[in-house]
């Protein structure tokens, strides 16, 4: 069987429509995983009785566990005790508490590198520790934690493609769904490949500016 670029190309806004809905899962799990990251971090680092233990349970838990399985316990679990998401919701709560996991670790690896110097420069200012970890704290952490986040986004964007098992219509999802169909996995698994890879290598060159203009001195 040969390669069909004719067929490749009729099937391109079915493509299309996929990698959009690849594109808003995995954009809103990457902001809300950075969220859960910064909190999580923030509670590990000020020790908080009773939730810092929570928040250690929740990342050996999530890291220690496939997250297809976490998926199904989500799509197929909740719903059992009256928590039924849709198809998008599920998504997006999987890979952001999954990837959020992996952001608290990264985050809280950033924090640690903090000299306490500038703790105790932030107490002479008179800084509350709220505002000494917002104001100082969780800007370094991101410049020093900036290439790990970067490896947990792009996994986050690879991992879209398990939301195909419980029906969501992403880009993975529409070419499972024509290769059923039409049976030319050939060309469907090529073209989600060089999509795949495209959008990996934009987030990489976006997170690589990002860090390079972290790394310019201040210049008034």
């Amino acid at each position: 069987m040969s390669f069909d670029f004719d067929y490749l190309l009729t099937q391109w806004p079915a493509l299309l429509d996929g990698l959009w809905m690849t594109l808003q899962v995995s954009a809103l799990s990457i902001v809300l995983s950075l969220l859960i990251g910064v909190l999580g971090a923030g509670v590990r680092l000020f020790k908080l009785p009773a939730l810092s233990q929570l928040v250690m349970i929740y990342v050996e838990l999530i890291r220690n566990t496939p997250i297809l399985v976490q998926l199904f316990f989500i799509f197929y679990g909740l719903p059992a005790v009256g928590m039924k998401l849709s198809l998008y919701w599920s998504g997006v709560l999987c890979l952001s508490l999954w990837a959020g996991a992996y952001q608290i670790e990264n985050l809280r690896g950033g924090l640690a590198t903090i000299d306490k110097g500038l703790r105790e420069a932030g107490m002479a200012l008179n800084l509350q520790s709220r505002q000494f970890f917002r104001l100082i704290a969780v800007p370094i952490a991101f410049r020093i934690s900036l290439p790990a986040m970067l490896n947990t986004a792009i996994s986050l964007l690879k991992n879209s493609a398990y939301l195909q098992t419980i029906g969501l219509a992403e880009l993975t999802f529409v070419a499972v769904d024509r290769i059923a169909t039409d049976f030319r996995a050939i060309e469907m698994f090529a073209a989600i490949c060089v999509i795949y890879l495209a959008l990996v290598a934009v987030l990489a060159l976006l997170a690589g500016r990002l860090e390079a203009r972290l790394q310019r001195p201040f210049q008034q």
